[in-house]
């Protein structure tokens, strides 16, 4: 009992249970913290010919490595690296258009699709073989049916509506740089967008919401888009803005229109 407690009070005692106490921590954590998405099973030719297309039509910009390149005398990163950004961001940038960039701009615009979609799964499986990442998202995954849009609308109006407006119509942020407008936006976009969290965008990993949660608020967004305009003409549904922009023009104007025409009458 004596031998025992000696050692119990031995200088190392502490510092070998504080080893083991972080190395149980750690393969614990590592059991149970949630894995970032992985790409679907590829094969070696579409690496291959993904690799192709990104030496063609990217390396100018992300290196021919996919390591990012800088530009100019301040460093500034004229395409960032892509290891690790995953097939869902691929998918993204090049499926809306918004990859290759027209010209170097505060934000990607979205425009016309440069490739066909089996020309964007080839370099999403090769920019995905560099590094973990995630995955294009399945069709269960981003089913609008399978929703449910009041859940989603209030998941939005807490985690979305701030920059992209209550009804998803977009709005302006800093710096020239804007929420776009979710308006007709493939639920398959609006997925991978909150799991890569494209420009200033902030990314919502399946530990922020969950991928049901997101297949919710793809559900509200398509029932915004779908319901009646009860009230009238949405103005874009921006709000204020466009309604207090009604009343000062036709609602003043026809104030002032009919002040005059009293006033000729009066006269």
């Amino acid at each position: 009992m004596n031998a025992l407690a000696a050692r119990r009070r031995h200088p190392a005692a502490i510092a070998i249970l504080l080893m083991l106490g972080l190395l149980v921590t750690g393969f614990a954590y590592a059991a149970v913290a949630p894995q970032p998405a992985q790409a679907e099973a590829s094969t070696a030719e579409d690496v291959a010919a993904g690799k192709n297309l990104f030496v063609a039509n990217c390396a100018s910009c992300h290196g021919v490595n996919a390591e990012g390149r800088a530009t100019g005398n301040d460093d500034r990163i004229a395409g960032p690296a892509l290891a690790g950004v995953g097939a869902a961001a691929v998918d993204f940038q090049m499926g809306t258009g918004r990859m290759p960039m027209r010209q170097p701009s505060v934000q990607a615009e979205p425009s016309d699709v440069q490739f066909s979609q089996e020309e964007i799964d080839q370099v999403a499986a090769y920019i995905a073989s560099l590094a973990a990442g995630p995955a294009v998202p399945s069709e269960e995954d981003v089913d609008p049916a399978a929703g449910d849009p009041a859940k989603g609308g209030e998941l939005f109006r807490v985690n979305c509506a701030m920059c992209h407006n209550f009804a998803g119509a977009g709005g302006a942020l800093t710096r020239g740089k804007y929420a776009p407008s979710l308006e007709g936006v493939e639920g398959k976009h609006i997925y991978e967008a909150m799991v890569t969290g494209p420009q200033q965008m902030p990314v919502f990993n399946d530990a922020n919401i969950a991928p049901e949660d997101k297949r919710d608020i793809i559900a509200f967004l398509k029932s915004v888009e779908d319901a009646p305009q009860q009230g009238g003409h949405a103005l874009g549904s921006l709000g204020p803005v466009t309604e207090g922009w009604f009343a000062w023009f036709f609602g003043l104007g026809l104030l002032v229109a009919a002040s005059v025409w009293l006033g000729q009458k009066s006269a």
